[in-house]
């Protein structure tokens, strides 16, 4: 049966809304795995630290498999450190950065949406090196999605709802528009726990800023997309949470996934839960990414 799994919180919520969300998670949704923690941001994660335990005894309760996840872009001796002996624990860790696939190797580990897997040498190489899951970008077009399931030996992951994750940089954007600096940031990115709207000359919108992370203005949404990627050999499908209920949008990607719903049923009542955000498709069908094709 396809998996479907919650990826890791991109965005600085404030820890109690955090644990919350991951509680009702743990309860509620029919979520198979569950990714817990920081990929942007290195200095967020003290703020939620203490709630970790208790988040993972709830998910493991609930029979969810949990995930360590790791930053996209190790900056610093103490970050790789940190990571280090993260890698040393228990759990299954999802790498974001090629250091931490070095600090893995030989241990089944997942590789996350940063590390770009757009051939099969690449795939190759992660398998060999202990990847028992590979994440594929969110940039592949459905038939490279495909070509690279069906040559997968392991298992397969792609983003079918949430903003896409396009870039993460040294540079804080986010502290750069408050008019602070990056060190003394004072965390002004938990002002807007959706993103911070970037729009183009003309006033459109066209991204969204996180941190120093970049990802699209609209959401990805992939329902009408499932059933050809579950026939491609696609194993897990990914939400991204975000500010929508992200309990009531896992339970109508299992109604398709399951084949109860149909896809355009189920946009249908995606629609109620994610307001005006635009819808996108782009990659999947081979067009630039901010396109949606609804046929």
């Amino acid at each position: 049966m396809s998996k479907l799994t919650l990826g890791p919180l991109f965005f600085q919520w404030k820890p109690e809304q955090r644990r919350d969300m991951y509680f009702r998670i743990a309860d509620e949704a029919p979520i198979d795995s569950v990714y817990l923690g920081e990929v942007v941001c290195s200095k967020r994660e003290p703020l939620y630290y203490d709630y970790l335990p208790e988040i993972i005894d709830r998910l493991n309760a609930a029979g969810k498999q949990v995930v360590l996840s790791t930053l996209a872009l190790i900056t610093s001796d103490r970050e790789l450190n940190a990571i280090a002996e993260r890698c040393g624990e228990a759990m299954i860790v999802e790498a974001n950065d090629v250091a931490s696939i070095s600090l893995l190797k030989g241990r089944p580990h997942i590789t996350g949406p940063f590390i770009n897997v757009f051939n099969e040498a690449t795939l190759d190489f992660l398998v060999r090196q202990g990847a028992v899951r590979i994440n594929l970008p969110v940039e592949l077009s459905g038939k490279a999605i495909a070509t690279l399931a069906r040559h997968n030996p392991v298992e397969t992951e792609i983003l079918v709802f949430g903003r896409q994750p396009l870039s993460v940089s040294m540079r804080c954007y986010h502290s750069r528009a408050y008019g602070v600096h990056k060190d003394s940031c004072q965390f002004v990115c938990e002002t807007d726990p959706d993103g911070l709207a970037a729009s183009q000359l003309t006033g459109a919108p066209l991204l969204r800023v996180n941190g120093t992370q970049t990802m699209s203005h609209g959401y990805a949404v992939l329902l009408r997309e499932l059933a050809a990627l579950q026939a491609a050999g696609v194993t897990h499908f990914r939400l991204s949470p975000q500010v929508a209920d992200m309990v009531q949008v896992a339970e109508i990607y299992r109604s398709v996934l399951d084949g109860d719903l149909d896809a355009e049923s189920g946009e249908a009542l995606l629609r109620n839960l994610t307001g005006e955000t635009p819808y996108v498709n782009g990659y999947v069908r081979g067009r630039e990414g901010m396109a949606w094709a609804d046929a």
